[in-house]
């Protein structure tokens, strides 16, 4: 049995079934996705079901991520953030025309139900973007870092390689895990194409809600598998590249 780490989807159904079928997955396989699986390209609506059927057949850990918490919250009240809605959510509200009511309230049950944050047997935190707590995720006053926070992947990028672990200097967020894996930053940004890893924290969002790639990497391995550059497969679209 392989576990497998996706990241941000971002309304790339077409996407996310091509690397599916590339990576091979089986029903054996367990799946961890870091968040965002709407918002971008036109298929958010088709992306949330697939996942809910998906999960009838394979082991799913589904974080939530920030574009999540605004569809979750549209889809409760009705109402869209401004910001949400420039930022990917109108194609996200156009995506579900033809969706029932039930369909819709499905949805929001999945929503409510993915988690902020996972830690698994071998002590590998999974989230969508960071938390700021010293003492780990469970001390997080401010939860909305667990889908907004850049300064965890910002502080890797920029540490200082030589500093020893057991250094006053190095710093406590990245103690208390063997490996972390996030999104909510691509690595396109940095002109990287594929997943990135920076001391111990490992980013898995390469850019698919743009110009870049969705990707899957076997946690024990480090093998990687990735879609076609996603904006090609919706080649009458902007997604977010406006």
């Amino acid at each position: 049995m392989r576990t497998l780490v996706i990241g941000d989807i971002h309304g790339g159904l077409k996407a996310l079934t091509q690397l599916i079928e590339i990576a091979k997955v089986t029903k054996d396989d367990r799946l961890i996705f870091v968040g965002d699986y709407v918002d971008g390209w036109s298929e958010s609506a088709q992306v949330i079901q697939y996942l809910i059927e998906l999960s009838k057949t394979n082991d799913c850990v589904f974080i939530k991520g920030n574009h999540d918490v605004w569809c979750a919250d549209w889809l409760r009240t009705g109402d869209g953030d401004s910001v949400w809605l420039a930022h990917g959510g109108k194609e996200t509200v156009d995506s579900y025309d033809g969706f029932s009511e039930a369909d819709k309230k499905q949805h929001l049950y999945f929503f409510e139900d993915m988690q902020l944050y996972h830690i698994d047997n071998d002590n590998r935190l999974f989230l969508h973007a960071g938390f700021t707590s010293g003492y780990g995720v469970e001390r997080e006053i401010h939860k909305e870092n667990f889908y907004f926070d850049r300064t965890l992947w910002e502080m890797a990028l920029t540490m200082d390689k030589h500093i020893d672990k057991q250094s006053e200097l190095y710093p406590n967020r990245l103690k208390h895990y063997h490996e972390i894996y996030i999104g909510h930053t691509p690595t396109t940004n940095f002109k990287q194409s594929q997943p990135m890893k920076a001391i111990n924290v490992w980013n898995v969002d390469t850019g698919a809600a743009f110009k870049g790639k969705l990707s899957a990497m076997d946690l024990e391995t480090k093998e990687m598998f990735q879609s076609e550059t996603v904006y090609t497969l919706y080649p009458n679209e902007l997604g977010r590249n406006k």
